[in-house]
């Protein structure tokens, strides 16, 4: 279920604020996401829905679109906006929502913003997380530690010809995802609907350039440094250097490769920053409930890849998922994954999941692709976030007897 909130607007001086309020609190949640994903973008992509969804179980989640970027008032490439004006942005926001105590969630280059908020206003920040961050992208050392500062140079000299194309960087930051058309599709889409190419320009300096190491040692709210062990992006080194400059603050290096803390397993991330926030760690969740859940497969995509060659294979990949979401949205289906050539999806029925996959292998004989399909009815267990798991239950079970299959469901 995608993240439902209303877009409304702050007023920071003259400049009207795009911002976002999903879920109750207390805590309230400023969340100060890495790159430059518009807030209406972000319930688009499953993993990053279901995110923020996970943060809604045990706060109120507040987004907004910095000045200059998404649906937030524009400014002109030649006057681009500073971090002080971006946290007076934030505190706009908070002040429109009426957030009076207010933890700070930031993510890479979102830290730059969140440092500054909680130097200057520690009576309003109540707690400080830094998921996959740094102090600087470019400056020495950190420019050696990870491969984030080889990216920008690259974007930032190809702006105005690669603006919107994010192949050849998805390998690096999210390496999970390098096979998934769709999520790459989506990042495209959003970096296009915040800024232009000018724009992008324009406000790369104050994104990615800025340096906030001066800024740490001023920290003083309670902070927790969090970093992924395996991040080829950002290293670890960028998250212990932070930790060892905030008086107090504590690091926690998780497992996982991709820097976008969505992607991969997201959930030691999101527990630990529940239970830095709330001072409590929930169980897990067991609801289970009866569901129907279908799969999808491309008979022989190997070797029509082959035959057909990438850019005929890419294409016709694209086209099938045009045709599996259509599918899924007239029955009802719930899309879980779609990594490779094959669809994960949960349907309420078996009627609903019977029927879409005779849909799809109709429209895909049409493309001149065969589909392999499979349809399973049984009980379900929602765990907050984390992927599909299926196994068979009652493998020790005297012979005879029937067995029980179970498929552990996600919580979307």
């Amino acid at each position: 279920m995608a993240v439902e909130a209303t877009t409304r607007y702050a007023r920071s001086g003259s400049v009207h604020i795009a911002y976002q309020v999903s879920g109750d609190g207390p805590p309230d949640l400023l969340l100060l996401p890495d790159g430059i994903i518009p807030i209406e973008s972000m319930a688009e992509e499953p993993s990053f829905n279901s995110f923020i969804r996970r943060l809604m179980r045990f706060s109120r989640v507040i987004r907004f679109d910095r000045r200059g970027m998404g649906l937030s008032d524009p400014v002109s490439p030649s006057n681009p906006p500073t971090l002080e004006q971006w946290m007076s942005d934030a505190e706009a926001v908070l002040e429109a929502v009426g957030s009076d105590r207010t933890a700070l969630l930031a993510m890479a280059e979102g830290g730059f913003v969140a440092s500054l908020l909680a130097a200057s206003r520690p009576d309003r920040v109540s707690a400080l997380v830094f998921v996959n961050a740094t102090a600087s992208f470019t400056a020495e050392p950190f420019r050696t530690w990870g491969l984030a500062a080889g990216a920008l140079d690259r974007l930032a000299q190809t702006a105005d010809s690669e603006w919107g194309d994010a192949a050849w960087a998805i390998p690096m930051f999210a390496p999970s995802a390098v096979s998934d058309e769709r999520y790459r599709a989506w990042l495209e889409r959003a970096q296009r609907r915040s800024l232009s190419p000018a724009m992008a320009v324009a406000l790369f300096d104050v994104t990615y350039r800025s340096d906030i190491r001066d800024i740490l040692p001023a920290i003083r709210v309670p902070t927790l440094v969090i970093h992924r062990g395996a991040n080829r992006y950002l290293e670890p080194e960028h998250g212990r250097y932070l930790a060892g400059r905030i008086p107090g603050a504590k690091y926690l290096e998780v497992s996982g490769e991709d820097h976008v803390p969505y992607l991969g397993d997201p959930e030691p991330i999101l527990e630990a920053i529940e239970e830095f926030v709330t001072g409590r760690r929930r169980p897990p969740e067991g609801d289970r409930v009866l569901a129907t859940v279908l799969f999808t497969d491309i008979v022989g995509s190997t070797e029509t890849a082959a035959r057909l060659g990438d850019t005929r294979w890419r294409e016709l990949l694209s086209a099938y998922r045009e045709v599996v979401r259509d599918g899924l949205e007239r029955y009802a289906g719930r899309e879980i994954d779609s990594a490779g050539d094959g669809v994960f999806a949960a349907f309420d029925g078996p009627a609903r999941a019977v029927r879409c996959a005779c849909e799809l292998a109709t429209a895909l004989r049409r493309l001149g692709l065969e589909e392999r399909a499979g349809v399973h009815t049984g009980e379900c267990e929602l765990v907050g976030t984390g992927r599909f798991h299926s196994s068979p239950q009652g493998a020790d079970a005297p012979r005879g007897k029937p067995q029980r299959r179970s498929v552990t469901l996600d919580r979307v």
